[in-house]
């Protein structure tokens, strides 16, 4: 099948992860849709913020407004319940897969994905995955998405590329990766709109964003932008 070079389609969470991914594919392709997926998280809040992040990011610059096109939503079932889909503890054991772990789930969203740009002719798919400082997750690892890039190529008969632009920098760099791409107006963008909080918990406004501040994403969050903040 042939694929056209210039479009992308970005997995878009609504995240600070996905949203960077999304602000970095504006910059490189002349058109890039977005798909978010509804699997039962327990943050659901995050699909309520991707509406106002799409909406917000198109203002920063004309060539991504003009850039930016359709999104698409799924719903998803039938993953196995742990603390990010059911009312679980969220817990990290040192050896073990973190609470959070929802198995099979980047496998799944890449496959839908793929499907969907099989359907638009989109040759990128974009992820925000990254294994430099995240929450263990082996669905993450540029290892696996290359095999996982392997296995939808052959299965599709297709040429699909997986873009992880974030997948060696940390939260730090992403920060500071924001700033580049789309200045202060993409940082702000990023700590007023976006949810990571695996709580979905926007309660309380933290110096890096909103949040609870003390599950494992926030941790990441605060961290990175601490870092970036004070450097």
């Amino acid at each position: 099948m042939s694929l056209d070079e210039t479009k992308a389609l970005v997995l878009f969470s609504g995240g600070q992860d996905s949203t960077v991914a999304l602000a970095w594919a504006l910059e490189r392709f002349a058109h890039v849709e977005t798909i978010g997926f509804d699997y039962g998280q327990r943050h659901a809040i995050e699909l309520d913020a991707r509406r106002t992040v799409r909406a917000g990011i198109a203002t920063i610059k004309e060539t991504w407004r003009a850039r930016l096109g359709a999104d698409h939503t799924m719903t998803l079932g039938g993953f196995a319940r742990t603390a990010l889909t059911g009312d679980q503890p969220i817990r990290e054991k040192p050896g073990a897969l973190p609470s959070t772990f929802v198995p099979g789930r980047n496998l799944l969203f890449f496959l839908h994905a793929a499907i969907k740009a099989h359907e638009t002719g989109a040759k990128h798919l974009v992820g925000g995955m990254c294994e430099t400082d995240y929450s263990g997750y082996p669905d993450c690892r540029d290892d696996t998405l290359k095999a996982l890039q392997v296995a939808l190529n052959l299965g599709m008969d297709a040429r699909f590329v997986i873009e992880t632009p974030l997948m060696w920098i940390d939260k730090a760099a992403t920060w500071r990766l924001a700033n580049e791409l789309g200045g202060r107006a993409l940082v702000d963008l990023v700590l007023e709109e976006t949810h990571t909080c695996y709580l979905g918990e926007r309660g309380k406004r933290h110096a890096w964003g909103y949040g609870c501040g003390d599950c494992p994403a926030c941790r990441l969050r605060a961290h990175g932008y601490e870092s970036w903040a004070g450097a």
